[in-house]
């Protein structure tokens, strides 16, 4: 599996880098080596990772073309495996070429958002099924090959995430601003495929709110295959003139709650599920109570932020035996850092435990500014400037969401840097009850500035 974060910088033509050889391993008794670059597979040039898994599936000895390391010479090496050997490789990254990037200029495109002088690729527009089929990204569509699309049916990538948004041409035109705009075509090919999709609507303030999201429910209710259908708020920037607002208010997020009930009710009668879910802010913002989780139909949209909240709330309720334990015990001052959308689930669990030297940080988003709240698009430097009004001995809680898998934030920050800046014992921790607790026990030790 993919060890980097971004997939922004540029790739090789061909082949596949291999980031370990696993001691043992078939890979390793065949004499491959880290940074190899594997090629092909029985003559069959490897594109990505899925490609690899397609080839190598149901082989018990292949023929690698592979690109040495050392040496820059290309040579084939035969690999085999013993039945329920692993082949006991990992690649550098999921895909070998390039990302497939989109050619849409969607008037709500987050990444049109940015503020300038970012690294580069934070910009990368990716809109590529194999992603989406590897990952959960969601792709629009427009952008596939028929070639794509046989690919697709022929290695049965399923499900796909799909953002769709609306569903009449008109309103899809002012939305999507595809060159070509043939996704609904290939949504219904991939479904006749076999194929089923999680669909995403991003929903815009007079746009393809209202009558327009009911005539998109309406178009994907009548088609098998959609498993579930996630409405996330618009996202919007300082760093832009166009929105100004979303559905920040009660009132407004309410509608919404109020529109998609019906459709809730209507499809746990017809189908057994809820179906069609809501993003965790629409009940922040109206102040009302999220969904049981049985509601959440097994969380298929978790990483979409729907139903985060409700399984942090549930989770926090079974080890609140634990959590008073800790925090009792707690030897210093605990600073639990958050963004704004997330602060009071959090203030209200953490004052539940009665100790005063537990605090909540709440951290504005000066980086983006806007209606983004939430913790994972948090900059390290605004995280480090919050830091520094809590008392100089405290254990502070930084959600592992806000660094990548390179261990940087949006802003290129490291922890290190987090804890220079603030002059801060800073710890990593999940988001959600279990991380929050490992916090908690964290606390219970003298203060270090050595990460647990």
């Amino acid at each position: 599996m993919p060890a980097r974060a971004d997939y922004g910088s540029a790739l090789p033509a061909t082949g596949g880098a291999i980031a370990s050889v696993a001691e043992g391993s078939p890979a390793d008794r065949a004499g491959l080596q880290a940074s190899d670059r594997v090629l092909t597979v029985d003559a069959a040039e490897l594109h990505d990772l899925l490609d690899w898994q397609w080839h190598t599936a149901d082989a018990a000895t292949v023929t690698l073309g592979v690109a040495r390391a050392d040496t820059a010479a290309t040579v084939d090496i035969i690999v085999h495996r013993e039945p329920g050997e692993s082949w006991g490789l990992e690649f550098e990254s999921a895909i070998f070429d390039t990302v497939h990037t989109c050619t849409n200029r969607c008037a709500f495109c987050f990444m049109a958002q940015l503020p300038k002088g970012m690294r580069r690729s934070l910009y990368l527009r990716d809109d590529d099924y194999r992603l989406s089929f590897l990952q959960g990204n969601f792709v629009s569509l427009t952008n596939l090959t028929d070639a794509d699309v046989a690919r697709i049916a022929e290695q049965a990538l399923s499900p796909l995430y799909v953002s769709l948004h609306a569903v009449t041409p008109a309103v899809r035109d002012e939305l999507v601003c595809a060159p070509e705009d043939r996704a609904l075509e290939r949504f219904d090919e991939l479904l006749y495929a076999g194929i089923d999709v999680h669909v995403q609507i991003v929903l815009v303030p007079g746009v393809n709110d209202g009558q327009e999201l009911e005539t998109s429910l309406r178009w994907l209710a009548e088609r098998e295959g959609v498993l579930s259908v996630g409405v996330v708020p618009l996202g919007w920037t300082s760093h832009q003139d166009r929105w100004t607002a979303s559905y920040e208010s009660p009132e407004a997020s309410r509608a919404v709650i109020e529109q998609i009930r019906p459709w809730q009710n209507a499809m746990r009668e017809r189908d057994g599920i809820t179906w069609v879910h809501l993003a965790d802010e629409f009940y922040l913002n109206a102040g009302v109570e999220t969904p049981a989780a049985d509601s959440y139909d097994g969380f298929p949209q978790y990483e979409n932020g729907i139903g985060i909240v409700r399984s942090f709330l549930d989770d926090a309720a079974l080890l609140a035996e634990e959590f008073a334990a800790s925090a009792a015990a707690l030897a210093r001052p605990l600073a639990v850092v958050s963004g704004q959308l997330a602060a009071p689930i959090l203030r209200s669990t953490l004052d539940q435990l009665g100790n005063p030297t537990i605090a909540v940080v709440e951290v504005p988003n000066g980086l983006f500014g806007g209606n983004v709240s939430v913790a994972g698009l948090l900059a390290g430097a605004d995280i480090a400037s919050a830091l520094e009004a809590t008392p100089p001995d405290a254990l502070c809680l930084v959600p592992d969401s806000v660094f990548n898998a390179d261990g940087v934030t949006l802003d290129d920050l490291t922890l290190d840097d987090l804890r220079n800046r603030s002059g801060r014992d800073v710890r990593l921790v999940s988001s959600d009850a279990a991380g929050l607790l490992d916090g908690l026990r964290a606390g219970a030790t003298p203060a270090s500035r050595k990460e647990s």
